[in-house]
Parts: structure tokens; sequence; C-alpha cells
């Protein structure tokens, strides 16, 4: 068990040196031993302070992960739901031995803490946007997940905010960082199935019961540990029902974005890494959806959208579709390479023996998504996934969503991000905030 961790206050030091120095000179080389204290531990100076915001699902995994490693020191946590405030407070306790972990009802009351190097955000999609570039003005770095927001001009804002602020960004698409989508895309990057004629991109669909609320649609007054109203946060008002709120928010449109925005953060992130596509995107896109509208839960069951990049490769984005593989098939003019979860595969075969050589490209390689996160901190270089990236693989998604909703092709423009000769399509790309939220 780690205990009594000392605090303090490294953020302060580190905005005072150049950025390109921060890796030299925030690590001597030549220090006295009796200041890293026992052995494998890291001196104070090199510990990195974090809190976190949102626990209603994916927030306390990724907390968790964060605990595990010795240089993180973490000091608060943030939610809207009083169980999972008190749930995170106590892991946090439980794991350091002592009652210090600081807890916080509004995230702009822990972005006033002038002690904290970084922050996860998990909280639903409608906030992530407005909560994310709050901390990035605040001066924290920041492990945020997909999709990176809940509309595409969100995306643009945020990614220049992080810019802005000088912020390190990771995003929680994780797979990045895991061998077998890492060897796929590299063996796609460099030729090995020749030019890829088609590309295919499997995803989820249907609406999977996270917290067992499917049907508990009958509208009354929200429970006492949860500020309801707070929570929808720039999302319109609606009644509260159970089914509307944790974990099972993304069925609803005004709160997530259903299976394909669940997942395009993952498996269209890697199909962009193994084509060179991180900083574009498609230049037409269209799609057909299935819905079940009676209720909360009014995101597509089934969908299937089309694609088309600038050389001319189509992509396929398909959930509920048995012709369309889970996972990211690249299909070239001598082969295919296929990924998933657990999962790699090659026609011929022997592509995955098939040897990367020093003269060929190398992709950006991790195999611990959070410790790059941390390690890219302390250096001020980019993560594996950072928010440029995670637009550019959300954007896919959130012109699949329009396309969708309107029933017709779009024309998009990768530099300038805007649709051609559509103002309807046009006004898709943001959403109304309720007031009193704003973006930016």
């Amino acid at each position: 068990m780690k205990k009594n961790r000392k605090k303090f206050n490294r953020r302060q030091f580190l905005k005072k040196l150049p950025a390109a120095a921060v890796g030299v000179a925030a690590f001597p080389s030549i220090v006295p031993s009796s200041v890293f204290g026992k052995p494998g531990r890291p001196a104070p100076s090199s510990r990195v302070v974090m809190a976190g915001i949102g626990f209603g699902m994916q927030g306390i995994p990724n907390m968790r992960n964060f605990l595990s490693k010795d240089e993180v020191e973490w000091v608060a946590v943030c939610d809207l739901d009083e169980k999972h405030l008190v749930e995170a407070r106590d892991i946090v306790n439980i794991e350091y031995g002592n009652k210090d972990c600081a807890v916080y009802h509004d995230f702009r009351k822990l972005c006033e803490r002038k002690d904290i190097d970084a922050v996860s955000i998990a909280v639903p999609d409608q906030w992530h946007a407005i909560v994310a570039i709050t901390c990035a003005r605040a001066g924290f770095d920041i492990f945020g997940e997909k999709p990176l927001t809940h509309s595409l001009v969100e995306g643009r804002v945020l990614c220049d905010a992080v810019k802005r602020y000088g912020r390190i960004w990771q995003t929680g698409s994780w797979q990045r960082s895991v061998a077998n989508f890492h060897q796929a895309s590299e063996l796609v990057r460099n030729g090995r199935i020749g030019k890829v004629k088609k590309i295919e991109v499997g995803l989820p669909s249907g609406h999977y019961d996270f917290a067992g609320t499917k049907g508990q649609e009958t509208m009354g007054p929200p429970p006492e540990h949860l500020d309801y109203d707070f929570w929808l946060g720039p999302a319109p008002y609606a009644p509260y029902c159970p089914a509307r709120v944790h974990r099972n928010w993304r069925w609803n449109m005004d709160l997530g974005g259903g299976q394909l925005m669940d997942w395009v953060g993952h498996h269209v992130d890697i199909a962009h890494w193994g084509m060179g596509w991180d900083y574009t995107g498609p230049v037409e896109v269209q799609g057909t959806g299935e819905y079940t509208r009676a209720g909360v839960w009014n995101s597509p069951t089934r969908y299937y959208v089309e694609t088309r990049y600038a050389d001319g490769t189509p992509m396929i984005v398909a959930g509920g579709y048995p012709e369309i593989r889970s996972g990211t098939k690249w299909i070239g003019e001598y082969g295919w390479v296929w990924c998933n979860r657990g999962g790699l595969e090659a026609d011929p075969i022997s592509l995955l023996d098939e040897f990367i050589g020093p003269d060929e490209e190398r992709l950006y390689k991790s195999r611990d998504h959070f410790q790059n996160f941390l390690d890219c901190l302390k250096l001020r270089k980019q993560t594996i996934t950072p928010a440029e990236v995670a637009h550019r693989s959300a954007s896919v998604g959130h012109l699949g969503v329009i396309a969708i909703e309107l029933g017709r092709k779009i024309s998009w423009d990768p530099k300038t991000e805007t649709i051609k000769g559509d103002p309807e399509a046009t006004r898709l790309l943001s959403r109304a905030y309720r007031k009193p939220w704003q973006l930016g």
C-alpha cells in the first residue's frame, strides 16, 4: 500500500521552464541519492499530481490505472452524483491509507486549484468540450475520453484550446497502445498489401443496457444524490428518468451518439492510423440508419456509413451488418489485414511474419496508454492519441450522423472543415447550448 505521499506544487515550477528545456532541466542527471527516498520511488519533483472528473463508468478504471503508477499522486475527485463521488474518494483514500482525497461537486471549483498537473475526464459526451476547455485554461494536462466531443465544431474549438494553452492531451483511444493494432497499421502503412482498395470498419449495433435501466422511462424527481439539472448541463432540458442518465445516456442523441459515436474513436481511429490519415478526413459521406424513436433511447440501432477520401479510397463504417466484420479491415491489391481486440489476421497469412525494416515507416510505439500520457506530460511532447488525431476520427462519426439524419450525401472539405453547398447540414455541425452554458 502506498502511504502518505507528500504534496507539492510541481506545475508552477514547470511553467517557468521553456518547453524544450523541461525534459532536461526538470530532471538533473546528478543528484544525491537521498533526494529519491526509497529505492524505486520517484522524487517529489518528478511526481504528477492528478485529479479526476466524472466517475459514472470509465472514470473509475482510468483512475485505477493512474493510481497504479508510483509517480502519480491523486489528490481530488469531482462528480455530480454523491454516490459516485464517495466511491471514487474511498478508492483513493484506501490506496493511500489516509483521508486526504478532496471532493468537488463543481468542476470549476476544482479548476481553481494551483497544485494540480493533470486531470482525467470521463463525463457524458455533452460535457466533453466545456469541461476539457475549462481544464486546459486552468493549466491542466488532460486525459480525456472518446469521442473527443459531442459535435464537430466543438472538436475544432477544443483542439485550438489545447494548442493555445500549451497542454498535453491523451485520448482514451487506447488501442493504439496495443501490439496487434500497431502491427496491423504498420503493415498497411508500409505497403505490404499494396494500394488499399477499400476499408471496412465494423462497430457494435443496438443499445447495450449498461446500467440495467432499459424501459425505465417513467418520469419523476431525480434522486437526492444526483444534481440532475447540472448533470444535463448544456443539453436540452428533459425530465429525469433512470434510462436517460448514468451509463445509458449514450443512447440518447442529446447526450451521446449511439454505438457509432461510442466506437468511432476506436476502430476508425485505427483505420486512419494505417492509412496516414491522422490529420485529414473524408471528402464524401453518406449513410442510412434504423431507429427506435419511441422512447428515450433514440440513437441508430443499425447503421451503414459510406465515405470516400481524397485519394479515392472508400471506407465503410457499419454496425449491425454481419458482412462487415467487427474491427478494422484494410483490403489491398495483394491481400488484406484485419485487426480487432485480441485478433490479428491477414491474407496471405505470411504477412504476419513480415519485418518492418529500419528504413521503413515506423509508427509511434506505446505499450501503456496511461504511462505514455505521464511520460509525455513530463517531457512536453505529443502523446500517441493527441486531440487533433481524436478530432479527425470523431469527425467521421459526426458527419455520418448528419448524413443519416438528412438522408443525403455530404460533401466535406477536411482542410477548411466545412460542408459544401448544404446550409442545413452545416447547421448540424454544432449544437445549441442550454443557458447559461457556452463554448470557449
